[in-house]
């Protein structure tokens, strides 16, 4: 077998990977990028990640809306639900964005966008299986692993027989549940469960801890759980499935909660408990790559690995898991590869935003986490009610945080669980990374009546 040579191979298309490549070829470097599928150009973010899922919330959204427009004095009728034209919608979305990703590195690689399945099979080598059916081998100099992560399925006995929805199936799946169970209280199981909520399914939501999202403080937790309590969600906390089995139609699980056992009954069974590393089908131990417990590629704070010139990028390099992450990454290897600089991931402020309706951002140290660190901290809270645009808007849901370093006055973390939250949280970042006083927020000029403007507010209550 004829053997390739180039100077870079990037492995994976997503967000660090796609913006990556072209770089490198600019940079004057022969560079490869192997990706598996035509339709995954562009990484899980545009394809089966982000961008679908958020075009769905977006279609929950106006028919919750509709559902409630008598409030803003509009008479119409109650929403009929077409999933199968939803879920259209979203693909054309995705499909929109393909071609251009597809352009994007067919420019600036030619031929040398590689579609097909790589492994290590030895230093500096992978093997490629093609999607024509041809095996290649391709060597390089540098490697950057961006192959991403699929959803975690938990050994939970009877779960692969009776079948079950996915993040990604159930995207594609066209009757509307009756019974929606989610298994997993995170970001992914919640996002979909006031979702299909939403467009009319019962949803019960079964997470194994106290909380819901344990990552976050217990007073906006519980106001999350609130929200979607509002909504109609049910929720079993401290609950551990026993069994999962299917009788025709209907799914059955056995859980434990607390001291007691129970058994629910639904239509549909949603697996939402996290990702799991891909670097399992790259035969790692060919080049000696370490990865971690959970099988995350451990890489330093310049994303190098433990074997020289093998770099891991985004999701598969156990960091945060967004996509934002994943682009910068790529800034990262870029400022270190061409530009020479020296940047690396340390006391990089990672914002992130949970797209229910209203949104929760968060960005920085929660309370606990604050507190654990030894800080002398100050806490402000606000109740959106007090914000001129939530009230015009009729979104006066939620509950927004500060925590403010006692001594410094600098900002240590925010978390805003309201109407456009999303956007308020880039404001908060902002002035964190300039490392100015909280104070510039609560004296500053904001428009009204904006959401931002709330930012005068809650740090007034410093």
């Amino acid at each position: 077998m004829d053997t390739q040579y180039y100077d870079d191979i990037i492995i994976g298309s997503g967000k660090a990977g796609k913006t990556l490549a072209p770089a490198l070829a600019a940079d004057g470097r022969k560079t490869a990028l192997v990706e598996r599928s035509l339709n995954m150009i562009g990484g899980s973010c545009p394809n089966i990640a982000c961008i679908p899922s958020k075009t769905m919330v977006a279609s929950a959204e106006v028919a919750n809306t509709v559902r409630n427009s008598a409030a803003y004095g509009i008479n119409t009728t109650l929403p009929t639900i077409d999933l199968a034209a939803v879920i259209q919608r979203k693909r054309s979305v995705v499909q929109s964005l393909r071609p251009i990703n597809l352009n994007n590195l067919h420019t600036a690689l030619g031929d040398d966008l590689i579609i097909g399945t790589a492994r290590f099979v030895a230093p500096k080598t992978i093997e490629v299986a093609t999607s024509e059916g041809v095996t290649r081998l391709l060597t390089a100099e540098r490697f950057f692993i961006n192959a991403g992560t699929r959803p975690l399925i938990p050994p939970v006995p009877g779960l692969e027989e009776a079948g079950f929805l996915t993040s990604e199936s159930i995207m594609e799946n066209e009757q509307l549940p009756e019974h929606l169970i989610v298994l997993g209280s995170g970001y992914i199981g919640l996002e979909f469960a006031q979702t299909f909520r939403r467009f009319g399914s019962r949803v019960t939501v079964i997470g194994q801890s106290e909380q819901i999202l344990s990552q976050q403080d217990p007073d906006i937790a519980n106001a999350v759980q609130t929200l979607l309590e509002r909504d109609g969600i049910d929720f079993l906390l401290k609950a551990k499935v026993l069994r999962v089995d299917r009788s025709g139609n209907e799914i059955t699980l056995q859980i434990q909660v607390a001291e007691r056992d129970i058994k629910l009954q639904g239509s549909h069974l949603l697996v939402a408990v996290g990702r799991s590393s891909n670097a399992d089908s790259l035969n790692l131990a060919a080049v000696g790559v370490a990865t971690d417990t959970r099988g995350f590629i451990q890489v330093n704070e310049r994303l190098e690995t433990n074997v020289p010139n093998i770099w891991a990028l985004g999701d598969i390099n156990g960091g945060p898991q967004y996509t934002h992450v994943s682009l910068d990454d790529y800034r990262i290897v870029k400022a270190n590869l061409i530009d020479g600089g020296n940047r690396s991931t340390r006391k990089r402020l990672v914002p992130s935003c949970l797209f229910i309706d209203p949104e929760l951002a968060q960005v920085g140290l929660t309370e606990t986490e604050a507190r654990r660190q030894g800080y002398a901290i100050r806490v402000a809270k606000l109740d959106p009610s007090d914000i001129m645009r939530a009230v015009t808007e009729g979104q006066t849901d939620g509950l927004l945080k500060v925590i403010v370093d006692t001594e410094t006055g600098r900002i240590l973390g925010c978390s805003l669980l309201c109407h456009e939250a999303g956007e308020v949280i880039s404001t908060v970042q902002m002035v964190m990374l300039a490392q100015m006083p909280y104070t510039v927020l609560r004296d500053g000029v904001l428009t009204h009546p904006t959401m931002t403007e709330g930012l005068n507010a809650l740090f007034s209550k410093l």
